[in-house]
C-alpha cells in the first residue's frame, strides 16, 4: 500500500513538472511571437534582472580566469602604454577622469560604467580575461584579435593605477608622445606567425572581425544576411572573388587587402593580420 502511494506521488510530481514546463514554454513562445517584449535600448532591465545577470557575469569571469598567470605589472612604462591604449580603445564607452563617455557609451544598455574602481572589484587576471574575451550580450568586445597579449597586460597595468589618476595626471599620460615599446615585442609589428594555420582559431577570428555581419558562414552564429555571398562550400569554388585561383594564400590575401585585387569591391579592408587571415582562410576552406 505504501509503495503504491509513493509511486502515485512520484507520478503526480513528474506530471506536474512536465505540465508546468510545457506551460512555461508555451508562455515564452507566445511572448516571443507577439513582440510584446520591448528590446529598445531606451528600456532598461528591471533591477533584479540586472543584478542577476551581473552576478552570473562575475562568477563566470572568476571561474574562467582562475588559471591565468599574472606577469609583473608595476613597470611605469607599462602604465604609460596602457594609458594610451585605454584612451584609444576604451574611453569612448567607459570615460576617464574628467572625460565623459561618448554618446554611444552613454546610451548602451547595460551602461558600461566607469572603470576607476575596476582594480578594487577585480583581480588583475580577471581584468585581463574580460579584456581579452569580452562579455557576451553586454557590448563589451573581445580584444584578443585586435591587441597583442602584451598590450592586454599593459591595459591591466594602467587599470590598476586608475584609482589614483586625476584629470590632469590622466591627460599627462595620454599626451606623453614618447610611448615606450614593450621589450618582449622588440618593435615587431605583430606576434610571430606559427608554422601551420589553426582552423579553430580561424573560426573565432571570423567572429572577431564581424565577418558574419555580411556573410552567412558555416559554424559561425550570425544574423540572416544577404549583404555578401554565403561562404558555405568555399573549398569547392575555382576562384576567389572571381579572379584569383582558389588557394589558401589567395583567400588570405583577399581577406587582408580586397581592394588591391578588385578596386570596385564593397568588401572593406578590416586590418586583418597575416596570421589571422591565414587561420580564417584555413577554416573557410575546411568547411564543405
Amino acid at each position: 500500500m505504501a509503495s503504491n502511494r509513493l509511486r502515485l506521488i512520484v507520478k503526480t510530481a513528474l506530471a506536474t513538472t512536465v505540465a508546468l514546463g510545457a506551460a512555461a514554454a508555451l508562455g515564452g513562445w507566445i511572448v516571443l511571437e507577439s513582440g510584446w517584449y520591448n528590446v529598445a535600448a531606451t528600456q532598461q532591465h528591471f533591477q533584479p534582472m540586472h543584478t542577476l545577470l551581473e552576478k552570473g557575469m562575475r562568477e563566470s569571469v572568476r571561474f574562467h580566469s582562475r588559471n591565468v598567470a599574472t606577469p609583473p605589472l608595476a613597470d611605469g612604462a607599462r602604465v604609460v602604454r596602457g594609458a594610451h591604449l585605454y584612451h584609444q580603445h576604451c574611453v569612448q564607452c567607459h570615460g576617464a577622469p574628467g572625460v565623459a563617455q561618448s554618446p554611444v557609451g552613454k546610451s548602451m544598455q547595460p551602461v558600461p560604467g566607469p572603470l576607476v574602481d575596476a582594480a578594487r572589484r577585480w583581480q588583475p587576471r580577471e581584468l585581463y580575461w574580460i579584456t581579452r574575451h569580452g562579455i557576451r550580450m553586454a557590448g563589451m568586445p573581445a580584444w584578443e584579435f585586435h591587441l597583442r597579449d602584451e598590450e592586454l597586460w599593459d591595459l591591466v597595468a594602467f587599470l590598476r593605477q586608475f584609482p589614483f589618476q586625476t584629470r590632469d595626471s590622466y591627460r599627462a599620460l595620454v599626451d606623453n608622445a614618447a610611448v615606450p615599446a614593450p621589450a618582449s615585442v622588440s618593435g615587431a609589428a605583430s606576434d610571430p606567425v606559427p608554422a601551420y594555420p589553426d582552423v579553430e582559431r580561424g573560426r573565432m577570428a571570423l567572429t572577431q572581425y564581424a565577418c558574419q555581419a555580411c556573410h552567412s558562414i558555416p559554424g559561425v552564429t550570425g544574423p540572416d544576411t544577404f549583404v555578401g555571398p554565403p561562404l558555405a562550400g568555399l573549398s569547392q569554388r575555382k576562384y576567389v572573388a572571381g579572379v584569383l585561383p582558389n588557394t589558401a594564400d589567395n583567400l588570405a590575401r583577399w581577406i587582408r587587402v580586397p581592394h588591391e585585387i578588385d578596386p570596385q569591391t564593397t568588401m572593406p579592408t578590416l586590418g586583418v593580420t597575416a596570421r589571422d587571415a591565414r587561420d580564417m582562410a584555413a577554416y573557410l576552406l575546411s568547411e564543405d
